[in-house]
């Protein structure tokens, strides 16, 4: 999918944080209190990236999940605003997601923090 086809499929909001590695507000999203059982899918192209089961409340203001579907994301060095994180892409289209750490409380000890404009629920 080329640039002008995301930017027609996608809201300006979408497009800003998906293509533009922009962040939405904390506690803005719609699927933040999200509790319905289904699986999580990439707003730009429907990748499935993440199952319900996997999605935790962190307190943070963002949608975050202890772990990603196997071969659904890509993770990023990302030194930009004067830190070093690790950004999670969308292993099918490379759209921005969000940032993944290592502070979670689940066993994998990851933390996924995805922008809630990113996902698409696909509830069952």
């Amino acid at each position: 999918m080329d640039e002008e086809t995301f930017k027609q499929k996608l809201t300006p909001e979408q497009y800003a944080v998906l293509r533009q590695k922009g962040t939405e507000p904390a506690f803005s999203g719609t699927l933040l209190h999200e509790k319905r059982d289904g699986m999580y899918t990439c707003a730009a192209c429907g990748n499935q990236l993440f199952a319900s089961g996997t999605k935790f409340d962190s307190g943070t203001g963002w949608p975050s999940f202890d772990d990603a579907l196997p071969g659904s994301t890509k993770l990023v060095e990302d030194t930009g605003h004067g830190m070093h994180r690790t950004e999670v892409v969308c292993a099918k289209c490379g759209s921005h997601l969000g940032h993944v750490f290592d502070d979670g409380p689940t066993p994998s000890g990851k933390r996924y923090c995805i922008n809630s404009v990113c996902l698409d629920l696909e509830a069952k």
